[in-house]
Order: C-alpha cells, then structure tokens, then sequence
C-alpha cells in the first residue's frame, strides 16, 4: 500500500514472501512458461503458473498480489498456492507495475492518477493467453485478490465483469474518486478485517510522500454493487465462532454479493481460501 512508511511496506512483503514454497510438481512443467524461473511474458508484464496434476480443463483463479510483491514471489508461497491446488483450479499469478511514487510492483487501480500500464487490459490479456496456453476452463474462473490486489479485483469487476464469473477480495475495495455506476451485475465476495489499520473498513484520506490519496469506504462501494445488481433491500445475517459477522444479499435481480467482516486486521484470514471457493462453486 501507498500509504505507509516504504520500509514498513517491503518488511511486510519479504515476510509474506519468505513462507514455504510450492513443491515443483504443481509449477508449470518444463518445456511451459510459467514457473518462478520461465515467467509467461506478455506486453507490458508477466504471470505464473501453478498446475493441478488431474483435470483437464481445469477450473482457475487468478489472484492478484498485495503491494510491493510480485506473481513470482507468490507463486512459489504455499499458504496462497495449495488451497487451490488442492481442489483442482489452476493458479495464475500475474505481478504488478511499477508504482507510481516508489517503483515497488502495485496495481493501477482507480485512484485519481495516471498509470503507466492499463492493468484492466493487460489482466485481460492474461486471462486470455492463460486460457489458450494451459487449456483453463473459461467459464469457471475466480479473479481475487488482497490489498491492493483486492482493489484491483473490484476494478475488474468494475471495467470488465466478463473476465470471471466470481470475483473476490479481501482488504480492498474502490479508492476515491469512487465510481458509481458499472458495466454489469456481478457475483462478489469481500472480507475485511474490523481492526484493519491498513486499509479501514471506513475508509480514510492519507498523504504518502506528498501525494494526496484516498481509500473508500467500503460499505459505500457495496452501494454501488448493490445498485449494480439490484439488491438494495436487506441482507441475510450470520454470526460465525469466531466473532465473525457475514451478510449475504440474496434478493438481487442478478449477481449477488457477501461480505464478511472478521475481528482481525489487514490480512488474508486462515481457512478464506476455502470459504471462497465453497461460495464460488455455489454460484448460480
């Protein structure tokens, strides 16, 4: 994220980075683009691979990373990897651009500046050259993502709602200037954590060297999906064990929407992966 301190940042990242890798089985195999050592190359950026031995036509998620990491980092970080695998999806992993303050990877989510590469366009290039390349099954594919991967998750579904057919984040949603109206009704899942300093529930305006940003209240982008899919009645409420607080918006005319509000801060909660896809293979 922009808005701390750039060591605070990399020190987050190396910690994220460092945690057990994929065993190589599941990286693309030799002879594919893909693995931490081949990158699949693209204009403007790159993404990796992590295959599921079985399936043909494997279903897929593409994540997308938090600030200051990379798709090779996480491809090769198992606590990211595995739950995936391990239900049968592919895991495409594309890194970010250049910042625009430091040059550390980030997204170029809707935040009131100019960025170097159009992240819409090339996700979309990634998910079409993915498809061709390692034969994914285009109707099952989940884009996620965390931070601001997540933001950028919420963009694309945004911009482009046909990339997915599920779209997922966690931490991250729209930035200010905040848009208010979308090209399409979705099927979205947000988590977030109460005590988030990082990125708040609430949103907040912050200044990182010198440069003015804005992060948006969550549950006013939620207004605009639920505008979007036409559900602005009220939600179905649940409580889990662990203090969390869920609301599912059923009534919509099309899409649907969950959020989940856990009682940890900014990160990826234990046991989300497969909550995400439980919801994801639910879908209509």
């Amino acid at each position: 994220m922009r808005h701390e301190t750039r060591n605070r940042i990399l020190a987050l990242g190396l910690a994220v980075a460092l945690i057990a890798t994929r065993p190589d089985t599941a990286l693309a195999s030799d002879g594919e683009c893909g693995s931490p050592d081949a990158p699949c190359t693209l204009e403007g950026g790159e993404y990796y691979v992590a295959l599921p031995e079985a399936p043909d036509d494997p279903p897929a998620v593409i994540w997308l990373h938090g600030y200051g990491l990379s798709g090779k980092a996480m491809i090769q970080n198992a606590a990211y990897v595995d739950p995936f695998i391990r239900r049968g999806y592919a895991v495409i992993m594309p890194s970010g651009q250049p910042g625009i303050i430091a040059k550390d990877l980030d997204w170029g989510v809707a935040d009131g500046y100019d960025w170097a590469r159009d992240d819409v366009a090339f996700l979309s290039a990634v998910r079409t050259d993915a498809v061709e390349r390692f034969g994914i099954d285009p109707s099952r594919i989940l884009i996620a993502g965390f931070s601001r991967g997540g933001s950028m998750v919420w963009d694309l579904a945004y911009h482009a709602p046909e990339l997915a057919s599920g779209f997922a984040a966690a931490a991250g949603a729209f930035w200010e200037p905040m848009t208010t109206e979308c090209d399409a009704p979705v099927h979205l899942f947000h988590i977030h954590g109460f005590k988030d300093r990082m990125v708040p529930f609430e949103g907040r305006q912050l200044t990182w060297e010198g440069v003015d940003f804005h992060q948006g209240n969550v549950m006013k982008g939620l207004d605009v999906w639920r505008r979007e899919n036409a559900c602005l009645g009220s939600a179905e409420n649940s409580f889990g064990d662990d203090g969390s607080m869920q609301k599912d918006w059923m009534d919509c005319e099309a899409g649907s929407i969950r959020l989940k509000v856990t009682k940890s801060g900014h990160g990826v909660p234990e046991g989300w992966r497969d909550a995400v896809l439980d919801w994801f293979e639910a879908l209509p």
